[in-house]
């Protein structure tokens, strides 16, 4: 009788351990607030580039980033096994000659915003390409953002006239200030 109160005791103490260990409060940051799930808060849509040439050593991946979150982040960097290196950058108009540059800073993705990843515009610059990227295949690329971490995806590759994916990309202009 004694050997079934303690195994009851034991499974009632083992169960009440699980129950608040499910029901503790979220980690709290530095200032008491709680954390959001990081990776849940961004959310990548419609990644694509377009096929290359042979020889050409960079190329360019677009999408669209969405921080449904109540705080803002940064993209602030990629690696992809397809590339040497993989930059951000922003496009401007200077003197009516278009120019690229890298944003050394990251991009910053506004809290409950989106940003367009598109030609003319923001963008990835995949650089010192080890091949060519053909239609039909894909580039496997990883983003790495200031809070929510590292974000895997795909590169869509679309043939070098592909403006984007259908019903994904905005068409009508430019979104967010490029320059």
């Amino acid at each position: 009788m004694t050997i079934r109160k303690s195994g009851a005791i034991g499974a009632f103490v083992l169960a009440i351990a699980l129950l608040q260990g499910c029901n503790s409060a979220p980690e709290s940051d530095a200032t008491g607030a709680a954390s959001e799930a990081p990776a849940a808060a961004i959310s990548i849509t419609g990644p694509w580039t377009r096929e290359t040439a042979q020889g050409q050593s960079a190329g360019g991946g677009f999408m669209a980033i969405a921080n449904p979150g109540s705080a803002p982040d940064r993209l602030v960097s990629g690696t992809s096994p397809a590339a040497g290196e993989v930059q951000i950058h922003t496009v401007s108009m200077d003197g009516g000659v278009m120019r690229m540059r890298q944003l050394e800073d990251g991009l910053e993705i506004p809290a409950g915003g989106k940003v367009e990843l598109k030609p003319g515009s923001f963008h990835i610059m995949l650089i010192d390409l080890a091949q060519p990227l053909k239609a039909g295949g894909k580039v496997p690329l990883v983003l790495h953002f200031e809070k929510a971490g590292d974000i895997e995806v795909e590169l869509d590759v679309l043939p070098v006239t592909a403006t984007g994916p259908m019903g994904v990309m905005d068409h009508g202009g430019m979104t967010g200030d490029a320059g």
